[in-house]
């Protein structure tokens, strides 16, 4: 996908809410006077609510700035072409973006050697970590709608995240369809760790240790035709990769005899999607980066916290299209932030350039992935808010990069 990512949708096609990484295409939005916030249509879901309350469908008033001066955009991509240009080790965090900013900033990492890690980078290498190390079962949302018996929530129910959740996958509309949450007996290593010893057959239902309710739940488990074990990342507590294999202990041995598998939850803001771009432009995942001894992946010491906290990183990077939430950390170096027009800047950074960039799926069109994985969707615009996508600044940054980089050698 190149030019089509960013392309206008049909008037009449169904709108994707970019606000949650479940992509929920049923509801629809109502477009008020001018001046008005959007307001949603077809459910009370506060994650969309919430998220269209920050625009009003009229052309954004939002200005470039450098150093807090208002000024063109060409002004803001040259002093932030600048920064890049002289940057020994750039960081790019929060990659709140579609596949096409997000085919763009890969791109523009490559160009300036930069370290590449989203807001929710701790949470997603929780998954990522267990997946290199062990593998796993995953499914999607719709064969968990469509063929699953039991969901069991191993974190919490994610309704508090996610409030569309059990309806994506029938909850309501299937009498065969049971749902339990992991009853906590210790801490979540300790329960996950006994329920799979459990389903294995490893420890004894009738032993008196076991408590009687992760016994029954091993039971219902091994009886299940299909069953999904549900999980946040970021509720995980550290080292949460660990939790996560042991879940997929327990999806391995029920599916020698049944079938089961797990569904992650997790990778809003564009994170999941960035990541499915850079892993198969580059095949390494986020909290990589092009440096001088090639492609390099280090899951933890790429951490944009420990980075900008060590002063491992000169330059932050920083793209949140969706809200003025997330903002960038506070940090001492030069900092470049490609956002919503509302978003509020850290105080303490040396210098700025904040550029406004257009939302997808509210100000301009695009394409992000599902927490499934496996399902991309297009995002139809409501409205055109006249601003520049990130895929066009990263584009415009690269060039003003090389053009700097050529005439310093020159």
């Amino acid at each position: 996908m190149n030019e089509s990512d960013t392309a206008t949708q049909p008037a009449n096609a169904p709108w994707t809410c970019p606000f949650c990484p479940l992509l929920c295409d049923t509801f629809d939005v109502d477009i008020g006077p001018p001046g008005t916030p959007l307001k949603l249509v077809g459910s009370d879901c506060p994650r969309a609510r919430n998220g269209l309350a920050n625009f009003d469908a009229t052309a954004s008033a939002g200005q470039p700035r450098v150093d807090g001066r208002d000024c063109n955009l060409d002004t803001a991509l040259a002093a932030a072409a600048s920064l890049l240009a002289v940057s020994r080790q750039p960081l790019f965090g929060g990659l709140g973006t579609d596949v096409a900013g997000a085919r763009a900033l890969y791109a523009l990492a490559c160009e300036t050697g930069a370290i590449c890690d989203p807001a929710q980078g701790k949470a997603l290498m929780h998954g990522l970590r267990a997946l290199q190390d062990r593998g796993g079962f995953s499914t999607t949302l719709a064969e968990v709608r469509t063929r699953a018996d039991l969901i069991v929530c191993m974190t919490v129910e994610p309704t508090a995240h996610y409030p569309e959740f059990f309806h994506r996958c029938g909850a309501g509309d299937r009498e065969d369809l049971a749902i339990e949450t992991l009853p906590l007996h210790g801490d979540l290593f300790d329960t996950v760790a006994l329920l799979a010893a459990l389903v294995a057959g490893r420890v004894r239902l009738d032993d008196d240790r076991v408590p009687a309710e992760l016994a029954a739940l091993s039971a219902r488990l091994k009886a299940a035709r299909y069953a999904v074990l549900v999980y946040e990342s970021a509720r995980l507590p550290a080292q949460g990769a660990l939790i996560i294999e042991a879940i997929q202990r327990i999806v391995g041995t029920l599916n020698r005899s049944t079938r089961a598998a797990s569904l992650p939850l997790g990778g809003g803001d564009g994170a999941s999607t960035v990541n499915q771009v850079f892993a198969w432009l580059s095949g390494l995942p986020l909290r990589s980066r092009a440096g001088p001894l090639g492609l390099e992946h280090e899951p933890l010491c790429f951490d944009a916290e420990r980075l900008l906290a060590d002063r491992g990183a000169d330059t932050l990077l920083w793209v949140s299209s969706y809200g003025p939430e997330p903002s960038p950390p506070p940090t001492e170096v030069p900092c470049i932030v490609l956002g919503h027009p509302a978003m509020r800047l850290p105080h303490d950074a040396r210098e700025h350039v904040f550029i406004p960039v257009s939302t997808p799926g509210i100000g301009s069109g695009g394409h992000l992935f599902r927490t499934d994985g496996s399902v991309m969707l297009p995002l139809r615009p409501l409205y055109a808010d006249g601003l520049p996508s990130v895929a066009d600044v990263a584009r415009r940054l690269t060039d003003a990069v090389k053009a700097q980089k050529k005439g310093r050698v020159q």
